[in-house]
């Protein structure tokens, strides 16, 4: 679990004097326990979940970072910059677009989608399948793509 490590984690980055390291890890740690102590919550929060949120939270610094160097705003862009690349050490690594096309390949086949219509089904093996592994933008756009 990602949970556990990001403690010692924070411990090791504070002992260092990591500011960068530290201001990544206290996000994360600090999403995950907004997560577990949600309104309605019942259940602990297993690793799939903590993927999930580690996502959220690139996806969110990178519509940041992309509106900051837009605007001119180079100090504000590599904090964001910094942050993506401490939460994504804690990603499973990220499948290349060949890697990715050719598991859509194969669930296009399995399913036997044939047209744009059935993009839904092959969306849903796909997130299934490549959670945490691609990002859905690129999931969604090869499939688009396959079946079109």
């Amino acid at each position: 679990m990602i949970s556990t490590n990001i403690d010692q984690e924070i411990k090791q980055a504070m002992l260092a004097k990591d500011q960068v390291k530290l201001r990544g890890l206290r996000a994360i740690k600090a999403a995950i326990l907004l997560a577990k102590t949600e309104k309605g919550q019942t259940e602990e929060i297993n690793e799939d979940a903590e993927i999930k949120i580690l996502q959220k939270l690139v996806k969110q610094r990178k519509e940041s970072a992309d509106i900051y160097k837009s605007q001119g705003r180079e100090d504000l862009y590599q904090v964001e910059q910094e942050e993506i690349d401490v939460i994504t050490q804690y990603l499973p690594k990220q499948l290349d677009r060949s890697e990715v096309e050719a598991i859509i390949d194969a669930i296009i086949a399995e399913s036997g989608a044939a047209s744009v219509k059935e993009m839904g089904k092959v969306m849903g093996l796909a997130n299934k399948q490549l959670a945490g592994k691609a990002e859905g933008k690129l999931i969604g756009e090869i499939v688009k793509s396959k079946l079109s």
